[in-house]
Order: structure tokens, then sequence, then C-alpha cells
């Protein structure tokens, strides 16, 4: 397939260095805000890279479920393949690819297990159908037929008809705290506006805008 003439001009707007809130984190919220009122589907999917003991890569989509200045939090299942290459490499990076409004936002970071009361607490706040599922699914193991899967979800709404659903051992969440951000903006011309900000010696942020 030949896709080279599959094009378009990026013109939704610019960015400049006097618009950036000194703040990363600030300048993300303002961002999140702005991509829910465009009417994006799912604005808070992010797509996670972590990188595993041989060194190969793996991509998949998760989604925000809370940001602050401390980090932005996602949960999964402990057990599957990104928590275990989490275990080993903590480094990750995040991706919001909100290309209706030409924007996107790159974070590097660390990722830190959450505490128990964090993880019940949204647990508890989850519809019952995705308590179920949490306990029905051996997330990234391989499984023979779906019929499998739907098969468990049945027993786990059996066995837990009568109370409350307790959170699974294998399930929990992750904050990743970030040390790099990157804001782009899709520019006339492909002279795209790409600002970083970085840790400086002081905690504070650095900013630097880079060519695209």
């Amino acid at each position: 397939m030949d896709l080279d003439e599959s094009r378009r001009e990026y013109d939704f707007g610019h960015l400049d260095r006097q618009s950036l809130s000194d703040s990363p984190f600030h300048q993300f919220q303002k961002w999140m805000g702005e991509a829910i009122d465009s009417g994006i589907k799912d604005p808070t999917a992010m797509c996670i890279a972590t990188v595993g003991k041989d060194g190969k890569p793996s991509q998949r989509i998760v989604l925000l479920k809370h940001f602050d200045e401390k980090g932005l939090v996602f949960y999964t299942n402990l057990e599957s393949r990104k928590a275990m290459e989490i275990a080993d490499n903590p480094a990750v990076s995040l991706h919001f690819p909100w290309m209706k409004i030409d924007r996107q936002v790159a974070i590097e970071g660390r990722a830190e297990k959450l505490g128990l009361s964090t993880v019940l607490k949204y647990f508890v706040s989850r519809p019952i159908e995705s308590q179920l599922a949490a306990w029905s699914s051996p997330q990234s193991r391989k499984i023979d037929t779906r019929s499998m899967l739907e098969d468990e979800y049945k027993r786990m709404q059996m066995k837990f008809a009568q109370g409350k659903i307790p959170v699974p051992s294998f399930w929990g969440g992750y904050r990743v705290v970030p040390d790099q951000w990157e804001f782009w903006q899709g520019g006339e011309h492909r002279l795209h506006d790409r600002f970083q900000y970085s840790h400086s010696a002081d905690g504070g942020w650095v900013i630097n805008r880079l060519a695209p």
C-alpha cells in the first residue's frame, strides 16, 4: 500500500513561548481541558511505552485517571506485560495524540506503584462490570478462545453475586512522575511548534523550543 500522497495541512493554530505556562502541569491541564471541550473521543487515552529485559520496547493504550503535580495516574493488571516490564525498568514514556486539534503531548518519567488505599478508592468507584472484568482477564496471557474469557466473567458474576467485589491482589495502579515534557502544535508547511520542559538544577523547569 503506497501512502505517499496521504497528507494534509496542519493549520489549527500556533504555539509560542509567551502563551506557555511556566509549569508543564498547568500547561497540560489547559490542553487537556481544551481536548475534552473539542469533543475528541477518549481524550484521556494515552500510549504508554515500556522496555523489557531484552531491550525491546512495547506500547499500549491506557486511560489517564488522575493527574496533579505529583504525576499522572493509571490502573492495570499487575501481572500484565506492562507491569512486568515496569518492575524491571520503571522508566516509561507517555503520549497523547490529539490530532483532531493538531496537538500532541509526550512525557518521559518513572512509574511508581500506588498504595493500596488509593487503588481501593478507585476500584470501588468503577462500574461493577469493570470490577468483574478485572477478576476475569489474565491480562497479556495466551487464551484459547473468547468463550473462555466470557465463561470466567460469568463465574465471577456468580461468585460475587451476594456481596461487594474485593480488589484483586493482582490489580493496582501507577503514578508516572515526569522528568521531561514536550508540547507539540501542528504548523503550516510542516513548521510545527515544539516546546520541551526539562528539570532545572534548582528543581524548577527549563523551557526550550525544538526544531520540528
